[in-house]
C-alpha cells in the first residue's frame, strides 16, 4: 500500500504491492525566501533512508507517459523491462521510478526547479541561483528526519547537467552522483557547437519547459496521479509568465563567445571531488556525448567511472541494465555496500557493431592502446588516404551544397574505431567566415551510409565535427592532437581567398567496422541531412529528425546569407598535408 499525503490530508491508493509513503508539494525553503516544492517518495514507516535527489524543469506530477508520449511507447515497446515491475504511475521523464527504488532503502526526492511546475520564481534555466538552489535542496535533504544525510543525484540531461554545475560547489552532504547522458561545457557541448549557434535551445524552451512553466495552472496537464495541475496551483495571465521567465534563446544568442554567461553554467573541473559515474551515449552528437567524457577525464575527483552506451537517450537510464549499473553504484556511496561495484572496471565500454553492442572492460580513456592513425585527404581524387598528395591540388564546394565528400579504400579486414576522432584542415573562403561541417561516416559494400539509432535521431552518423572559421585558435595547453580545444573568446575574421589551418574535433565514437565497408570523411557548409522515409516525428521536437536530431544550426542572424551563399575551398601540398585522424583500436 502506498501512503500518499500532501497539503490537503492523507490518503491511501494502491502501488502495486510495494509499501512506500508519497508525500507531494512538500516545502524546500531557500535561503533567499522563495520556497520550492518537492515529491518525496520513501520507504513506509520509521527509519532514515539515504536519498536520491534531481532538481529540473519538467514538472515532478507530469507523467512520462503523458508528457512524453512518442518516447514512452518506443522504449516500452523496445524494452518491456523497463515497464515491468512497476505499476508505472511515478513514472517522470529522466528521473529514477521510485516503485524500482524505494524498496531497496532509498528516499527518492523530486524538486521542481524554481519557476517550474509547482514551485515559483523567476524561471532560468541552467543559472547559477539554480546551482545555489540544488545546494540548498542537498542540505535540507541531508537534514530531514528520515534521511541518514547520505544525498546522491541521479538523472538523465538536465537532471544531469547541474550536477556538474552544483558538485562545484562542493555541498558537504553529496555522498555521489550519477551524471546520465549531461553536457559540462555550456558553450562547447550545448549553445555553440564549434561557435556555430544551436538552435536546439530556443525550441527546447518552447516546446518543453514554458508549457510547465509555473503559473500554467488550469491551461497546463493535470498529474494522472493527483489530478492536480502540474503547473499550478496558481494559473497567471501570458504577460505574468512572461514576466516570471528570462528569455533563454535571446539570452544565448546575446552571448556568441564562451564569456562569463557561459563559464557560470559549466563545470567546474578542479573543484569537483565527489565520487561520480559518468554515462555517455556514443550517438549523442550535439548535446550528449562530449561532457561525460571531459568530466571523466577533467574532473578532480578521486573515484571516477565511466560507463558508454548506445540507443535512445532515455532507454538505458530505465533498462534492468542502466538500472542495474546505477544501483551498484549507490548501494557502494550510499549504502557502504562494497560488494557489488568492488570489480567495477574505471571505464565500461558498449563498443558498437552493426548488429549491437559489445561490453568491455577498459582501465582508461582514451584506451592507451590507440593506433592514432591519419588518413590524408586527396582533394583531387577525393579520396582519404594513408600517404599525402604531392603537389598543390584543391577542390571547391558551396556552403549551401552537399559539399565534398573523401573515401577510403575499402578495408582489407575488420577494423574497430573507438575514441576522439580530429581532423585538421586547410580552407579559404570567398569571405570573412566559413562554418565547417565534418560527418565521418562509414559506407557498405553496396554505398549506402551505416547510421545508427541515436540519442535523438534514429538515423545518426558515426560521428559529427563543427568550427566555425573565425573561430580557430586553439587553446594550447588543452589541446591534444586527438581532441583540439578552441579557446572561442574572440573573432578572428578571415582574409577571403587566404588559406588557414582549421583544427576540428569530431565527437567520440565507437564502431566495429566489417572488411570491405570504407570510412569516408565529408566536409559541408551546412547541418548534415539525410531524409529517411517513415523516419517518426517525436512531438517534443520541432523539426523532421534527418540525421542531426533537434542540434540544428539554423539561425539567420548567427549564419546570414552572405556567409550561407559563400564557397569555401580544401587545400593540399607539401605545407599543408590534410588529414583525418581515427583512434583504430589493435586487434579489433
Amino acid at each position: 500500500m502506498t501512503l500518499e499525503s500532501n497539503a490537503a490530508g492523507a490518503r491511501a491508493a494502491p502501488s502495486a504491492g510495494r509499501d512506500m509513503e508519497i508525500r507531494r508539494d512538500v516545502p524546500v525553503p531557500m535561503g533567499d525566501g522563495i520556497v520550492l516544492r518537492a515529491d518525496v517518495f520513501r520507504p513506509a514507516g520509521a527509519g532514515r533512508h539515504p536519498v536520491i535527489l534531481t532538481y529540473g524543469p519538467y514538472a515532478k506530477g507530469l507523467a512520462f507517459q503523458d508528457g512524453y508520449p512518442d518516447q514512452w511507447k518506443l522504449m516500452t515497446e523496445q524494452h518491456p523491462d523497463v515497464a515491468r515491475g512497476s505499476s508505472n504511475e511515478h513514472q517522470n521523464w529522466e528521473v529514477v521510478d521510485p516503485e524500482k527504488w524505494v524498496p531497496d532503502g532509498y528516499a527518492c526526492m523530486r524538486v521542481d526547479s524554481r519557476g517550474a511546475g509547482r514551485s515559483p520564481g523567476l524561471l532560468d534555466p541552467y543559472s547559477p541561483r539554480e546551482a545555489r538552489d540544488l545546494y540548498e535542496c542537498i542540505e535540507w535533504a541531508a537534514r530531514q528526519a528520515w534521511s541518514t544525510g547520505q544525498v546522491g543525484l541521479n538523472g538523465i540531461s538536465y537532471y544531469a547537467m547541474n550536477q556538474w554545475h552544483v558538485a562545484g560547489l562542493r555541498p558537504p552532504h553529496l555522498a555521489a552522483m550519477c551524471v546520465w547522458e549531461g553536457a559540462a561545457d555550456f558553450y562547447r557541448d550545448a549553445t555553440h557547437h564549434g561557435g556555430i549557434l544551436s538552435t536546439f535551445w530556443a525550441n527546447w524552451y518552447d516546446k518543453q519547459v514554458t508549457v510547465v512553466q509555473h503559473g500554467a495552472g488550469d491551461r497546463g496537464a493535470r498529474s494522472r496521479a493527483t489530478a492536480e495541475a502540474v503547473a499550478g496551483p496558481e494559473t497567471l495571465t501570458d504577460a505574468d509568465l512572461a514576466a516570471a521567465r528570462v528569455p533563454f534563446g535571446e539570452e544565448i544568442r546575446a552571448h556568441p563567445l564562451d564569456d562569463e554567461f557561459h563559464r557560470a553554467r559549466s563545470a567546474n573541473w578542479p573543484q569537483i571531488t565527489v565520487p561520480f559515474l559518468t554515462a555517455a551515449n556514443w550517438g549523442g552528437q550535439g548535446l550528449h556525448t562530449r561532457g561525460n567524457f571531459e568530466g571523466f577525464t577533467r574532473a578532480a575527483s578521486p573515484l571516477k567511472w565511466l560507463e558508454v552506451h548506445g540507443l535512445e537517450h532515455w532507454t538505458h537510464f530505465y533498462t534492468d541494465y542502466g538500472v542495474d549499473l546505477q544501483k551498484r553504484f549507490f548501494a557502494r556511496f550510499l549504502h557502504g555496500d562494497e560488494e557489488g561495484w568492488r570489480d567495477q572496471p574505471p571505464v565500461q565500454l558498449q563498443v558498437r557493431t552493426l548488429t549491437g553492442f559489445t561490453q568491455r572492460a577498459e582501465q582508461e580513456w582514451p584506451l592507451a592502446r590507440t593506433d592514432w592513425r591519419r588518413l590524408f585527404l586527396r582533394p583531387g581524387p577525393q579520396e582519404l588516404s594513408a600517404t599525402p598528395m604531392s603537389g598543390e591540388h584543391s577542390v571547391s564546394y558551396a556552403a549551401s551544397s552537399a559539399g565534398v565528400t573523401f573515401t577510403a579504400p575499402p578495408l582489407g579486414r575488420e577494423t574497430e574505431i573507438t575514441g576522439p576522432v580530429a581532423a585538421r584542415l586547410f580552407v579559404s573562403s570567398s569571405v570573412d567566415d566559413a562554418d565547417l561541417f565534418l560527418v565521418l561516416r562509414v559506407i557498405a559494400p553496396g554505398g549506402e551510409d551505416v547510421t545508427f539509432p541515436g540519442a535523438i535521431d534514429p538515423h545518426t552518423p558515426v560521428a559529427q565535427g563543427w568550427l566555425r572559421l573565425s573561430h580557430r585558435q586553439l587553446d594550447q595547453e588543452l589541446s591534444t592532437p586527438y581532441r583540439p580545444y578552441h579557446s572561442h573568446n574572440e573573432r578572428q575574421p578571415l582574409i577571403p581567398g587566404e588559406v588557414y589551418q582549421a583544427d576540428v574535433e569530431i565527437w567520440p565514437t565507437s564502431l566495429v567496422i566489417p572488411a570491405g565497408y570504407r570510412v569516408a570523411l565529408t566536409v559541408r557548409g551546412r547541418d548534415h541531412e539525410r531524409h529517411y522515409p517513415g523516419a517518426p516525428r517525436l512531438g517534443s521536437f520541432k523539426n523532421e529528425m534527418t540525421g542531426c536530431g533537434p542540434f540544428l544550426h539554423d539561425d539567420p542572424l548567427d549564419r546570414p546569407p552572405h556567409l550561407t551563399g559563400s564557397t569555401q575551398t580544401l587545400w593540399a601540398g607539401p605545407d599543408r598535408q590534410p588529414y583525418l585522424l581515427l583512434p583504430v583500436i589493435p586487434g579489433g
